[in-house]
């Protein structure tokens, strides 16, 4: 005779078989990269960020001889999900903040904009009188990929 299975093992194997499922699709699905797009001196460089899980390990990157740029994306956990984009001077006792931009993760996605989700920003370093522009996006990577 044929052994019936119960209602609630049955939920329980398909609630198992649904979270194998989900998780598949996770690993073979796309991360996400954040692109910025960042002029100065005349020249355009894009920098790389990607998604972190603590801000306090992202490095800064020099631009040009004034600047320095730090990108922060962490987009887990949830209620953390952030962008930040940083800009200091570089000045002979140490960096100083000048500009700061901070947008929710995921970020509200502008209509036809030409300047990815931050738009385009100027930032003018006011002792050297320096300027850089920037603007961000997200680009989805195959994970995987380098």
């Amino acid at each position: 005779m044929p052994r019936r299975t119960s209602p609630h093992a049955f939920r329980r194997l398909a609630s198992r078989y649904l979270l194998a499922a989900i998780l598949l699709l996770a690993l073979r699905g796309h991360a996400e990269t954040l692109l910025c797009h960042v002029t100065y001196g005349g020249e355009t460089r894009i920098l790389q960020a990607q998604p972190v899980s603590s801000p306090y390990t992202v490095p800064v990157r020099a631009i040009g001889s004034y600047f320095l740029f730090r990108m922060v994306f962490q987009p887990e956990p949830r209620d953390l999900a952030t962008i930040k984009i940083y800009v200091f001077s570089e000045r002979d006792d140490g960096p100083a903040l000048i500009h700061q931009l901070t947008h929710p993760y995921p970020p509200p996605t502008p209509p036809r904009s030409s300047y990815g989700f931050t738009g385009l920003n100027s930032v003018h370093e006011p002792i050297r009188d320096g300027e850089i522009q920037y603007w961000c996006e997200l680009s989805p990577v195959e994970k995987g990929t380098p």
